[in-house]
């Protein structure tokens, strides 16, 4: 009989050494510094295609409107806000009137771009101007 054999313990799970561990955090902080530049311009650049997007859709709910109001062209005060108006608006909610970085799009009366008006997304810095990121969007300029 081999008392041994029937008392040996179970193996005990082996614990991490503080050199794994130190290698395992090496290579998430190498894959984050690699990873996380790329996934912010890729969200930068997904919001600047949103924007093209709106810019053109927003223009085309702003000419329903001057059609619907049989108005020619768009008086210097105009603002997007009376697209959200009345009984049965042509944008139900307000916030579609906002870009990817929150700020309003802005109708430009007279236009930079367009004949008629411009509307515009001032990026991400949210002011005039600006390249990359911040660089304006307005409709019709792609």
């Amino acid at each position: 009989m081999h008392h041994h054999a029937s008392r040996r313990r179970p193996h005990a799970r082996r614990a991490f050494t503080l050199l794994e561990v130190i290698i395992a955090v090496t290579i998430v902080a190498l894959l984050a510094t690699i990873l996380v530049p790329n996934v912010t311009r890729w969200l930068g650049v997904a919001k600047n295609r949103k924007a093209e997007a709106d810019v053109n859709s927003l223009a085309q709910q702003v000419r329903l409107y001057m059609t619907e109001k049989g108005v020619s062209r768009l008086g210097d005060d105009f603002e997007l806000d009376v697209l959200c108006e009345g009984d049965n608006p042509i944008i139900s909610n307000p916030n579609n009137l906002n870009d990817p970085w929150g700020n309003r799009y802005v109708v430009m009366v007279p236009p930079s771009v367009n004949r008629d008006f411009d509307i515009v997304s001032y990026g991400a810095d949210g002011q005039p101007g600006g390249e990359g990121d911040a660089k304006d969007i307005i409709n019709g300029a792609r």
